[in-house]
């Protein structure tokens, strides 16, 4: 992994999923032992109907599919 010149990172996908890291989650880090882990410390707000949903619908899926999950949440 390599850190930008602003001191950026990207956290690997599969990291974000187990974590339940999503856009804007709040994140800190925490030093144990003189190692440091990522720990989620909330969840983001939500600040419209829909930014629940940021990040989950995808170019591969239809306007039906997409409708279909904000239908499935109600």
């Amino acid at each position: 992994m390599r850190v930008t010149s602003k001191g950026q990172v990207t956290i690997p996908q599969n990291v974000r999923e187990t974590l339940g890291i999503t856009p804007q989650s709040e994140i800190q880090f925490v030093e144990e032992n003189g190692k440091y882990y990522i720990v989620k410390i909330g969840s983001p707000e939500h600040k419209g109907t829909f930014s629940k949903f940021r990040g989950i619908a995808n170019a591969k899926m239809s306007t039906n599919e997409i409708l279909a999950l904000t239908r499935d949440s109600e």
